[in-house]
């Protein structure tokens, strides 16, 4: 019996061509099912180096590091990530370093998990806080256009950009109830 591929929504599509024809040569990311399409889809490019992460603020570090070498890198975390790399985005602010950053959020549409919404509430705080540009793609039609103006001011520009995907992106999650 032959497994058939697992499709990815229009929008994450979308964000990989944004990434691809950017020149994206590095995508860090913690797995996060929100990021599905865009992670499969680095780890079957063969010019682009998926780099698996154990914790988000890693990632700052990794994308730091990809530009010093000359290449652009892109972080993929969820809203909760978001908190474990406040500390990390210190060393954006003291190197002038360009970051862009895709965030699924949580916390927000149909949130079931109470331990999401304190920090889905405050991402876009905490960013802000730290000097990083919120950009935010709540509809699918919105993606590309977002996620491409927030590219282009980071790698073009030299800013510190996150792109907030919204909740309501990826959809309701639907547990079954015992």
């Amino acid at each position: 019996m032959s497994q058939q591929p697992i499709s990815s929504p229009a929008w994450q599509d979308a964000i990989f061509k944004v990434l691809k024809e950017g020149g994206t040569k590095q995508i860090a990311y913690v797995p996060d099912a929100g990021h599905s399409g865009v992670i499969r889809s680095a780890i079957a490019d063969p010019d682009i180096e998926d780099v698996v992460l154990t914790t988000e603020e890693e990632g700052v570090a990794v994308v730091s590091g990809a530009w010093l070498g000359g290449q652009r890198a892109v972080l993929l975390m969820q809203s909760s990530g978001v908190g474990n790399c406040v500390n990390m985005f210190s060393l954006l602010q003291a190197a002038d370093f360009p970051f862009f950053t895709l965030v699924t959020m949580r916390g927000e549409y149909a949130e079931f998990n109470p331990w999401q919404g304190p920090m889905g509430k405050a991402t876009q705080a905490a960013l802000e806080l730290m000097g990083i540009h919120v950009l935010r793609a709540s509809k699918p039609e919105e993606v590309e256009e977002v996620v491409s103006a927030g590219f282009d001011a980071a790698f073009g520009a030299g800013e510190k950009v996150a792109v907030l995907l919204g909740q309501e992106l990826i959809g309701r999650k639907k547990w079954e109830r015992t």
